[in-house]
């Protein structure tokens, strides 16, 4: 009789191990990446604490001076508003990822699809590379410019830090999987420009980055939170910062992030999972 050799698989442990070693070596990747673009991040850096005293200035005005409340925020509160999302605004990162567009245009993405890493997996830690080394480098200067010539309102519940954290993670992993979304319909228009207009265009407005969305009507913003997740990308993480509501409502608002953010990873799954099956590369 002959010889039968079996393939036994790695422990269960290890595999884990090793997946956590693959992503967080890709993450570090992604941040190196981006430290390489310093004159652009000096740039971005400028560009958004000039546009942060336009914003201020002119919510501070609606808020009808140092003594007026808007839609429930005090002038300190939408001083912080302003001068956190506009730190937030690089490290959520909106507009400007084309990268799996131009990958599958070029017909490149051929390669992403024969390594060991699923393409959502390796580019979501490309991305948190890309956030990590924009915290540092695009979030602190606008904050501390806030700090410095305005009154800001700092948090006083101790639960409001780590639940700023949490909803900062949160909304780069939903703005990644938007992004992700709007690239991926480059495989069946091969040209992206359209939908990302309208990305564009409704994440801005959506997202609470012009202004508050509490100053909508509850009938628009309610549905707006719960059936779409522009608010969780900048207007949840900047309600919790400025203590905008109790803690329960906080917590519930993060809540609604965790939910969006696994929505949408796994619309990521699908539709990345239906596009390898009628993939066509042009020129190959």
């Amino acid at each position: 009789m002959g010889s039968v050799t079996a393939t036994v698989p790695p422990p269960i442990g290890r595999n884990i191990t090793t997946s956590f070693r693959t992503f967080t070596a890709i993450t570090g990747s992604g941040f190196r990446r981006y430290s390489t673009y310093r004159q652009a991040t000096l740039a971005g850096a400028f560009t958004n604490t000039v546009f942060g005293f336009l914003r201020c200035y002119v919510l501070l005005a609606v808020a009808g001076g140092a003594g007026g409340v808007a839609a429930g925020y005090t002038p300190a509160q939408l001083a912080t508003f302003v001068w956190v999302g506009q730190g937030l605004l690089a490290v959520v990162l909106l507009w400007g990822w084309t990268d799996l567009a131009d990958r599958i245009r070029t017909g490149d993405v051929a390669s992403d699809l024969l390594r060991p890493v699923h393409p959502v997996v390796s580019y979501l830690a490309v991305d948190l590379g890309r956030a990590g080394y924009a915290l540092l480098t695009r979030f602190l200067p606008p904050v501390l410019t806030g700090l410095v010539f305005f009154d800001l309102a700092l948090p006083t519940r101790w639960p409001t830090l780590p639940l700023f954290v949490l909803s900062v993670v949160l909304a780069v992993v939903i703005c990644f999987g938007c992004r992700y979304l709007v690239n991926a319909t480059a495989y069946w228009l091969y040209d992206v420009r359209g939908p990302m207009i309208l990305w564009t265009l409704g994440s801005g407005v959506l997202a609470g980055l012009y202004f508050p969305l509490r100053f909508l009507p509850d009938w628009v913003t309610v549905p707006l939170w719960l059936a779409t997740p522009f608010p969780s990308l900048l207007q949840t993480p900047l309600d919790v910062v400025v203590e905008r509501d109790p803690q329960p409502v906080q917590a519930a608002l993060v809540v609604v992030q965790l939910a969006w953010a696994a929505l949408i990873l796994l619309a990521c799954q699908v539709v990345q999972r239906r596009a390898e099956r009628r993939l066509v590369v042009q020129g190959g």
